[in-house]
């Protein structure tokens, strides 16, 4: 994952097969943009300091491939 996306630290995860990918609503969401729910490797707090979360729903924007940079 990329940016921050409302997470303390950039970390890596799955997109969950069980959950299909939904639009995203939300009034500052890109066009099209769509919601991916991602299993976490390691349990994350937000930026909040909530948490650990093991899997939540993340805006497109902010995932990237395995390996990029």
């Amino acid at each position: 994952m990329n940016g921050n996306g409302g997470w303390q630290v950039e970390f890596p995860g799955t997109i969950d097969a069980m959950g299909a990918p939904e639009p995203n609503e939300h009034a500052l969401a890109l066009t099209d943009e769509l919601k991916y729910w991602v299993a976490f490797d390691e349990p994350q707090y937000d930026t909040a300091g909530e948490g650990p979360y093991r899997k939540a729903q993340i805006w497109g924007r902010y995932l990237k491939p395995a390996g990029e940079s």
